[in-house]
C-alpha cells in the first residue's frame, strides 16, 4: 500500500528525536507538511527543514508551560493554515521515589502530567475546535504506553498514570466527536529502543529489556511510524476510538 499525504498538514509534537523523529522522517516521505515541535534546539529537526524546505517547519515550545502550548497551536495554524492532524506524541518520564520528600515528589508529578496529558488535552481541545470550524474530517493520534494498561513501578507512576489519563481523553473524543467526522486513536507502544529508554537499559541491560518480550529484537522507532501513517491517512477511519498496541508482545490483552 502507498500512503499518499500530500494534502496533509500535521502538527507533530516531541518530532526531534526517538518515536517522534520516525514519525516525522515517514510523514514527510509521503508529502506530508509538518510542523515538527521541539522543546530545545536540534540538529534532527533542522536536518529535516534543509531535506523538505517546502514541508517541514520546527517551532519550540515547552510543554510544561500552558500558555506556551496554545502558543504553539496558533504558531502551526500560521505556518500550515488549516491543520489536518494532530499527533501527540511528546512526553517525559521522570524517575520519582516514593521515598522523595513530598513537594519534589509533587513537582515530579505535575510537571509529568503538564507535559503527557494537560498539553495533550489543550491541544487536542484546540485541534477539535478548528476541525468543526473548518468542517474538516480530522485526526487525533495520541502516544501513549502499554503502561496505561498494566502500570508501571512507582518510580514512573506518574508516567503510567499521565498515559492513561490520555487513552480516556482520546476515547472521550472518539465519543463525541465521530458524527462529525473526527476521529481519534490511541498507538500504544511498549519498551521501545530510544534515548528516553536508554538510562533503564544502562541501568538494567539490554537482556532484562528483551526477556519481556516475545521476539528476538527490541521495538525501534520505525517500527511506530507505519501505523502512525495509515491512521493519519484516513484509511483507518473506522477504527476510531481503539488503542493499537505495538509492544513485540510483552502485553497482550
Amino acid at each position: 500500500m502507498n500512503i499518499d499525504l500530500h494534502q496533509k498538514n500535521v502538527l507533530l509534537t516531541g518530532a526531534s528525536r526517538g518515536i517522534g523523529f520516525a514519525i516525522a522522517e515517514q510523514l514527510l516521505a509521503s508529502g506530508a507538511k509538518v510542523v515538527l515541535h521541539h522543546n530545545r534546539p536540534s540538529e534532527n529537526i533542522h536536518q529535516l527543514e534543509q531535506t523538505y524546505p517546502t514541508q517541514a517547519f520546527g517551532l519550540r515550545a515547552d510543554l510544561a508551560e500552558a500558555k506556551a502550548v496554545s502558543q504553539l497551536w496558533q504558531q502551526a495554524r500560521e505556518k500550515l493554515g488549516e491543520i489536518h492532524v494532530l499527533i501527540n506524541n511528546a512526553g517525559i518520564a521522570i524517575e520519582s521515589s516514593m521515598e522523595k520528600e513530598e513537594e519534589a515528589w509533587l513537582n515530579d508529578w505535575e510537571r509529568t502530567m503538564q507535559v503527557n496529558l494537560t498539553a495533550t488535552a489543550i491541544l487536542s481541545r484546540q485541534a477539535t475546535q478548528h476541525f468543526i470550524t473548518h468542517q474538516l474530517r480530522g485526526k487525533l493520534i495520541h502516544i501513549a504506553s502499554r503502561a496505561a494498561f498494566r502500570g508501571d513501578t512507582t518510580e514512573y507512576m506518574a508516567y503510567a498514570a499521565s498515559k492513561a489519563g490520555m487513552v480516556a481523553l482520546s476515547h472521550s473524543l472518539a465519543r463525541a466527536y465521530g458524527k462529525q467526522g473526527i476521529t481519534s486513536f490511541v498507538i500504544a507502544p511498549g519498551f521501545t529502543q530510544t534515548d528516553m529508554a536508554q538510562e533503564f537499559i544502562d541501568k538494567y541491560g539490554k537482556e532484562h529489556a528483551l526477556h519481556d518480550i516475545l521476539l528476538p529484537e527490541l521495538t525501534q522507532p520505525h517500527d511506530i511510524a507505519p501505523m502512525v501513517l495509515l491512521l493519519a491517512s484516513g484509511l483507518a477511519d473506522h477504527a476510531t476510538g481503539t488503542t493499537i498496541s505495538i509492544n513485540a508482545g510483552s502485553y497482550i490483552r
